[in-house]
């Protein structure tokens, strides 16, 4: 199984995949504004309206984490921007500058307001389906990768975390009735000290009561970020693309209430 290592030992929380060779890293990945990175997937066709990923880091890494995950989730099918936490940790000795996600208003609206004009400089510059835009996210950048989706819903065409609870407090659900319709993948670690079975479960019970449209998976690891996860984050953004239905969830709400 195949983890996706960070670019320096500080953040346990991040996880590697075979890095893009450099011919692919050249012709298919660019660096762009600071803070933001570009990816371009291989055989670009111009004339195609592609699906385009938003991607949000994990505490202590980077936007450059991209780069790493693309080879596990599709190096075909997604024009992708991976944004540089709202958060700085300063470096040490152990490690360069890092960033995370803080949950706080003023983060928030920043890391709105960076994922928005992100499409916006994409749709100018390449053929993005506007109706195609996926937000996802890995630890606490797929809890901000769910808050986004949850107050923006009519902006996405699905939201999914890896290994990052839903998000607490500042009234995360105040759109519900167009978030309903918003389709949501949740992935964790069995093991996973920061998004164990307990909170999984709190939280399919709230979206649950909420009505909302969730798919869980569940992953024999901790806090890991896998190429197993990945790759079924890449089938489950296309069977939204192309409607094909779901497959079968390995947790699911009814797991939850067995439990207790």
């Amino acid at each position: 199984m195949n983890r996706v290592h960070p670019p320096h030992a500080s953040n346990h929380f991040s996880p590697t995949i075979t890095p893009l060779k450099p011919r692919s890293l050249l012709s298919c990945a660019a660096p762009q504004h600071a803070g933001q990175t570009l990816f371009i997937p291989e055989h670009f066709e111009s004339n195609y309206a592609y699906p385009f990923l938003i991607w949000l880091h994990g505490q202590g890494d980077d936007e450059r984490q991209l780069f790493r995950i693309m080879p596990g989730l599709s190096l075909r099918n997604f024009i992708a921007v991976g944004l540089r936490g709202t958060r700085t940790h300063i470096g040490s000795e152990e490690g360069p500058e890092s960033f995370g996600w803080s949950q706080d208003h003023v983060d928030i609206e920043l890391a709105g307001l960076r994922a928005f004009e992100a499409v916006e400089q994409m749709q100018s510059r390449f053929n993005i389906a506007s109706d195609r835009v996926f937000i996802a996210g890995y630890g606490d950048g797929g809890t901000m990768a769910l808050r986004l989706a949850l107050l923006h819903p009519s902006r996405f065409a699905g939201a999914l975390t890896i290994g990052g609870p839903l998000p607490k407090g500042d009234t995360p659900l105040r759109s519900i009735d167009q978030a309903r319709h918003l389709p949501l993948l949740l992935g964790h670690g069995r093991t996973s000290r920061q998004y164990d079975e307990s909170m999984v479960c709190q939280d399919l019970r709230l979206l649950h009561t909420a009505g909302m449209s969730v798919t869980v998976r569940q992953y024999p690891c901790g806090d890991e970020l896998t190429d197993q996860m990945l790759g079924d984050a890449n089938r489950w953004m296309m069977e939204q693309v192309t409607g094909v239905p779901a497959a079968d969830v390995e947790f699911s709400y009814l797991d939850c209430v067995s439990r207790n």
